[in-house]
């Protein structure tokens, strides 16, 4: 056990409540929204979690196990949602999108949202970036929680990045192609029972390629098992148990949880999210107001239409904005999963070509984030897990637009390996040189 780590993740909790009561004096949602993002970092690194290696991992290793925790997610957080949109809506709630002045809107439908061009090309664009840049909006946060340097590197040009993405995606809805759009709220297509039933298929055929393709992996012998480092992994039982003891902390704060256990964990965070805010969690809406304040800061003006809301948000003070203060917490988060296993550690192993790398992975994530409205939290998992069929129309971009970025980056970056031919053929002429020189 790391003493001084400890003592830091102490310190930290301690100033958290500090901050947290000092919050609540003003609005105590804003407390809430703190608390939360640290319960989602937590979850995040304790359990490794990641969005965008739900295609990232499966590419390179061919195992599947965080992709089909993601699928699993998914199923729970739609289930528990429609229960929460169907009561309301048997209330004479309804969605955001159509509720005049005065209504009741259903909780979470905020995420129901308009798809078009934008959602396509900015879900691409997203995919790409967060592939070279090491992860998406959540996993920049959490990573850099974790102390990767990388993560700092592209958080600060995916908030910079944000700022022209929001602008062109409301230029795009004025054009005669951004005006080709459709909002399709799933339950008003086949009532709730049939909208789960739909989403849960489309679900259980993405978790049926993902083991059919495990095990072609398999077969091709391209297949790499999830492997834990060996203080992850649970301690033998002892059959005196003692609360106050290692064993009984390596249990609450070292053991590494499941992908499994982490998805659950989140659907569970979504769920409260949505009862206690009124609307779903999202992350990119908030960078969008730290690169303007960013750039206010330099002399720049926002006057036109599109940023008079957020630039009055961050006029009044980024720190009262519960997005902001949700994404600060998952931060802080992940650095206490690690803090409290004592496995914390600034990690700065690159080169000037990966940062050039990262810094295009980042500006493309927050360009292509808020171009599409959203990124893998706000415009799919919220969208989806909300019924919006944008949601499904952004996960078919983003995932061709991570592939692509893996194909055209593998062996280019620290962060992607080559292509697992081309690492097979290495290995095989190494072996003929090393032979040659005996």
């Amino acid at each position: 056990m790391n003493k001084v780590q400890l003592f830091v993740a102490l310190g930290i909790i301690v100033l958290i409540g500090i901050f947290g009561f000092y919050l609540g004096q003003t609005n105590s949602k804003l407390t809430l929204n703190i608390i939360t993002g640290v319960a989602l970092g937590y979850i995040l690194t304790r359990s490794r979690f990641g969005f965008a290696g739900g295609i990232k991992r499966i590419y390179i290793t061919g195992e599947g196990s965080l992709t089909k925790a993601l699928l699993i997610m998914f199923a729970i957080s739609l289930i528990a949602t429609a229960g929460i949109h169907w009561a309301a809506a048997a209330n004479g709630a309804v969605p955001s999108y159509m509720a005049s002045e005065g209504a009741a809107v259903i909780p979470g439908s905020s995420s129901v949202g308009a798809f078009n061009i934008s959602t396509i090309l900015g879900g691409f664009i997203f995919g790409i970036g967060m592939m070279i840049a090491g992860g998406c909006a959540s996993g920049t946060l959490s990573d850099l929680g974790e102390g990767a340097i990388r993560a700092a590197i592209a958080l600060l040009f995916f908030v910079l990045g944000a700022v022209p993405g929001h602008a062109l995606r409301y230029r795009i809805a004025e054009t005669a192609i951004g005006k080709i759009k459709a909002t399709v709220y799933l339950p008003h297509v086949f009532g709730y029972v049939g909208a789960v039933i739909v989403s849960l298929l489309i679900l259980l055929a993405l978790y049926v390629v993902t083991r059919k393709y495990e095990d072609f992996r398999k077969k091709e012998g391209y297949y790499q098992k999830n492997v834990y480092e060996p203080d992850e992994l649970p301690l033998p039982e002892n059959k005196d148990f003692k609360l106050f003891s290692y064993r009984t902390y390596h249990k609450f704060f070292i053991e590494r949880w499941s992908f499994l256990k982490g998805g659950i964990l989140l659907s569970i965070m979504f769920v409260f999210i949505i009862n206690t805010t009124g609307s779903s969690w999202g992350v990119t809406s908030a960078f969008t107001k730290w690169g303007v304040a960013l750039l206010q800061g330099i002399g720049m003006e926002f006057t036109s239409p599109e940023f008079a809301s957020i630039v009055e948000s961050v006029n009044k003070g980024l720190l009262y904005d519960g997005g902001t203060l949700r994404n600060i917490g998952i931060i802080v988060g992940a650095a206490l999963a690690l803090l409290l296993a004592g496995k914390f550690k600034f990690d700065y192993d690159f080169n000037l070509k990966d940062v050039l790398i990262y810094i295009s992975g980042g500006f493309m994530m927050g360009f292509g984030a808020r171009l599409a409205g959203g990124c893998n939290i706000g415009a799919l998992y919220s969208s989806i897990c909300n019924f919006s069929l944008s949601g499904w129309i952004f996960l078919v971009a983003l995932s061709l637009g991570g592939i692509a970025g893996l194909k055209l980056f593998e062996g280019r970056v620290n962060i992607i390996p080559a292509n697992r031919y081309l690492r097979e053929k290495k290995i095989e002429e190494n072996k003929v040189v090393e032979l040659k020189a005996q």
